[in-house]
C-alpha cells in the first residue's frame, strides 16, 4: 500500500498539473459514473493529502472566474481517493489513449489526462463528511498544519506496542511498515516497547525524524532511510539495496552493527528490528 509521502506527493503534482483547469470527468468502467457526472464541466480548485487520502475540491466554473481565493463553501464537491493495495493515478500530456480495463476515473484537462484505476475509495463528499475523516485521523507529519500533540496523549497512555501505534492511522496518518521500521531503527526504539514507556524526548526526536524522511520520500519519490556512511555505496544516487537499515532485510547484518535483523508478525503486518539497536523491552 503506498505511505503518505506517495500521496503527498501525488496531491502536489495534480496541484500543479490540473489546478485552475476545467475538467471532462468520466467513469469508463462505470462504477464511478454518478460521481464522474457531477465533477464534469468543474474547475479543480484545490488538493489535499491527509495520511493515505486524496482530495480535490472542485468548485462550478463561475465561481473560479470571480473569485479564486474563495474558500471552500457548501455548493463545492469534494473527491475522495484511497488508492489502498491495488490503487494508481497516471497522467499524460494530450489526449489519453481510448479507455481500456477497469478504469474508474479519467479527468481531462485542455493539457493533460488522469487516469485513476483500482482504489479502495472513490467517492463524492459532501463538506461534513469530508471532515469526519480528517476527525478519524492522527497528525500527519507532512501537514505543517498538524499538531503531534493527539498522537503524543494517544501514545503516552497506551500499553499497545509502539509497532503498532505508529501504524493506527488514528494515532499518526500516513505511516506504513517501510516507514515504521526504519523511523524505530533510526531512534533506537523496540517495535515492541509500549506506548506509555516511550520517553518524551525520544518520541520528539522520532517525530521530527518522521518529517524530515517523509518530506524526503515526497520530494525523490521513493523511501530512502540510510545514512551514506551506512550504505555499501556511500557515493552517488542510493541504490535499492542501500536503501533502508532493516525493512525487508531478515537475516542480513544491521547497517550499523552488523546483528543480522529479525522479524515477526505485529499488528497484522511484518515488522523488522535490529535486536542490538532495538533491544527488547
Amino acid at each position: 500500500m503506498p505511505e503518505g509521502h506517495s500521496i503527498h506527493r501525488l496531491a502536489r503534482r495534480h496541484d500543479r498539473l490540473l489546478v485552475g483547469h476545467r475538467v471532462a470527468a468520466s467513469s469508463p468502467q462505470g462504477r464511478f459514473a454518478e460521481g464522474a457526472a457531477l465533477l464534469d464541466g468543474r474547475v479543480l480548485a484545490q488538493t489535499h493529502a491527509r495520511g493515505k487520502h486524496l482530495f480535490h475540491r472542485y468548485v462550478d466554473p463561475a465561481a473560479w472566474l470571480q473569485d479564486r481565493d474563495a474558500p471552500a463553501g457548501p455548493d463545492d464537491r469534494w473527491l475522495h481517493v484511497h488508492l489502498g493495495l491495488y490503487g494508481k493515478w497516471a497522467d499524460g500530456r494530450g489526449e489519453p489513449e481510448p479507455p481500456r480495463g477497469a478504469l474508474r476515473l479519467r479527468l481531462v484537462s485542455d493539457a493533460h489526462w488522469f487516469d485513476l484505476r483500482g482504489p479502495t475509495a472513490c467517492e463524492l463528499l459532501t463538506p461534513g463528511e469530508r471532515q469526519a475523516i480528517l476527525d478519524r485521523l492522527g497528525p500527519d507529519p507532512l501537514d505543517p498544519a498538524c499538531d503531534p500533540a493527539p498522537a503524543t496523549r494517544r501514545i503516552g497512555r497506551s500499553r499497545a506496542p509502539i509497532g503498532t501505534l505508529l501504524m493506527d492511522q488514528s494515532v499518526v496518518a500516513g505511516i506504513g511498515n517501510v516507514y515504521r521500521a526504519e523511523v524505530l531503527l533510526r531512534s533506537r526504539v523496540s517495535p515492541f516497547l509500549p506506548g506509555r514507556d516511550l520517553d518524551a524526548t525520544t518520541w520528539s526526536h522520532l517525530w521530527e525524524d518522521l518529517k524530515v524522511l517523509m518530506e524526503a520520500g515526497v520530494r525523490a519519490g521513493r523511501i530512502v532511510t540510510t545514512e551514506p556512511d551506512h550504505r555499501e555505496r556511500p557515493a552517488g544516487r542510493p541504490r535499492r539495496v542501500d536503501a533502508t537499515y532493516v525493512y525487508g532485510r531478515t537475516g542480513l547484518p544491521c547497517r550499523i552493527c552488523d546483528t543480522p535483523v529479525e522479524a515477526a508478525e505485529l499488528g497484522a503486518r511484518r515488522v523488522f528490528w535490529c535486536p542490538t539497536c532495538q533491544p527488547d523491552p
